[in-house]
């Protein structure tokens, strides 16, 4: 009998039994009583600077304050920029992340989704005075787009040359000054593109036909199964009440410029129907 090794083996299972098993991340937000939130640093209606009071508003920013609310602790929200958003939650830098953040094998392979809570569309739009009419008139053309994107990922599955920015406004600026043809971003940002073109600048219109569909959830660090089933459990409870589309109409509903009315419920990934994006 080697009794070093067996003296070795009974010390490592006795370090082994007396270590506490990895908590939950639902247990460190409970017990900070803090939610840590990232949102977009500017990107309107979802998360941006109010221009009175500096601080940050949005649909986003006030479903990250609901979610708060049902687990009983503040939200503290983290601006950060588009590619930030799986990094930021992935290394726990912040809990969750509320960022208009849709679902993607790439990100699923890194982040935990929950369960989405819209199934939104990206779109294009163009000068009016341009000649395409369907997506596939734009394949080899150079499109603008945020960085790190769900938008830039949809130009290039159309075979298209993105033409990348920090922030929205750069990438719409880009198409104004001729330096892309076109410009991709999610339905609400290009409808209210379109509408402020028609008052100021270069006149856009949008291609009917959505560059790519994708469900929306909220991104969560791996391996955390109580936080996962919890913040599903806030999203719906949020739906059934009626709260979530109060918070939609407020920021995106009849009244605002988007004019856009939701119908979508929350439900599991595994019910919807979408060509999963790489």
């Amino acid at each position: 009998m080697n009794w070093k090794c067996l003296t070795l083996t009974i010390a490592l299972a006795a370090a082994g039994a007396a270590s506490p098993a990895v908590a939950d991340q639902l247990d460190t937000i409970l017990a900070s009583k803090t939610l840590r939130c990232a949102t977009f640093a500017d990107v309107p209606p979802f998360a941006a600077p109010d221009v009175k009071t500096r601080e940050m508003v949005g649909f986003d920013v006030d479903l990250c304050n609901a979610i708060a609310k049902e687990l009983g602790v503040k939200a503290e929200v983290k601006p950060v920029s588009v590619e930030a958003r799986v990094p930021e939650v992935k290394l726990g830098r912040v809990d969750i992340t509320v960022a208009n953040l849709a679902y993607t094998q790439g990100r699923a392979e890194q982040i935990q989704f929950s369960d989405p809570y819209y199934l939104a569309k990206e779109m294009l739009i163009v000068p009016v005075d341009d000649a395409g009419k369907k997506k596939s008139d734009y394949e080899g053309q150079r499109v603008a787009s945020t960085k790190g994107s769900t938008s830039e990922m949809s130009i290039k599955l159309n075979k298209s040359d993105p033409l990348t920015f920090q922030d929205t406004g750069s990438a719409y600026l880009a198409v104004q000054q001729g330096k892309a043809r076109g410009m991709v971003a999610n339905t609400m940002t290009t409808t209210k593109l379109v509408n402020e073109s028609k008052t100021k600048g270069k006149p856009m219109r949008m291609i009917e036909e959505p560059m790519l569909f994708q469900p929306i959830g909220i991104g969560m660090a791996k391996d955390n199964p109580a936080l996962t089933a919890k913040v599903n459990e806030i999203l719906r409870k949020l739906d059934t009440s009626g709260d979530l589309n109060k918070i939609w109409d407020k920021w995106l509903g009849q009244d605002t410029e988007y004019k856009m009315t939701r119908t979508d419920k929350v439900v599991p990934l595994s019910e919807l129907k979408f060509d999963p994006i790489p």
